[in-house]
């Protein structure tokens, strides 16, 4: 089996629950083991451009540490994590100027540079597992079902940094459909932006933006949409006037891999 540093983040502790308890319980049944560094922090939620801004970025560099220190590769799921994390690291190995002032600042045993290998757990399925071998997996194969993948904005850019897939035309999650049986819907939509922190500030505005999403998917004759996204998940569910039904990845992927009866929600 092997191991993994995961960072959950806030969000899977609190509103997305069933994001990381299909993730965990998925991980498992494909022999993956995930271990929570400890006393991870927040990572901040979302990514501070300023260069001078260094203090928002230490506890994402601590985790990143955690797993330097544990010798393992780093898995994420909630996509804003992901974003804020990846970001952090991109700098660190980009910028001498950042990762001499976040080093001064945590003085760490030894200087972190940037050696953490970063998994979004898509990325993990798809580079570490294969999407060919979790199809061997599968038991209850989604067949039928007609599936969009919802990318929103942090899980593709900036694409320099996070280097998951084409930003402009990604495949990843629809290959993870194809892998557990279902069948992608391609839609406009899936890669534009839900109306994410501006439902704060604009509720109008996110409900336009996030109607538009679910409309494009419906229009494709999507039965479902899916995300990694917790808070793409609740502007979708929410702000949209929309029926159509919103899910979190692991939890499909949990369906498909027959465990999701198993698991305490």
């Amino acid at each position: 089996m092997e191991t993994f540093t995961y960072y959950p983040g806030c969000t899977l502790r609190t509103k997305a629950k069933i994001l990381d308890v299909y993730a965990r319980s998925s991980a498992e049944a494909l022999g993956i083991k995930l271990e929570e560094p400890a006393d991870w922090q927040c990572c901040g939620g979302a990514y501070t451009t300023a260069k001078d801004e260094i203090a928002t970025k230490l506890s994402a560099v601590r985790t990143l540490n955690a797993a330097k220190t544990a010798d393992r590769p780093l898995i994420t799921v909630c996509s804003a994590c992901h974003n804020v994390i990846k970001q952090t690291n991109y700098d660190i190995l980009h910028d001498e100027e950042i990762a001499s002032k976040v080093n001064n600042y945590l003085k760490l045993d030894e200087p972190y540079c940037g050696e953490t290998k970063i998994y979004h757990y898509l990325e993990m399925l798809r580079d570490v597992i294969g999407f060919d071998e979790l199809a061997k997996h599968i038991v209850n194969p989604l067949k039928g079902r007609k599936i969009a993948a919802y990318y929103g904005c942090l899980l593709l850019r900036p694409s320099k940094a996070l280097a998951m897939d084409d930003p402009e035309n990604p495949t990843i999650i629809e290959n993870f459909i194809r892998a557990i049986g279902g069948t992608p819907v391609i839609y406009a939509q899936r890669n534009e932006c839900c109306g994410g922190y501006i439902a704060l500030e604009d509720k109008a505005q996110a409900q336009k933006r996030s109607s538009s999403v679910m409309k494009s998917a419906e229009d494709q004759g999507a039965e479902m949409i899916i995300t990694a996204c917790p808070l793409c998940m609740y502007n979708l569910k929410k702000n949209s006037d929309s029926t159509l039904p919103v899910y979190y990845f692991t939890e499909i992927l949990a369906e498909a891999l027959g465990i999701k009866g198993d698991v305490n929600e």
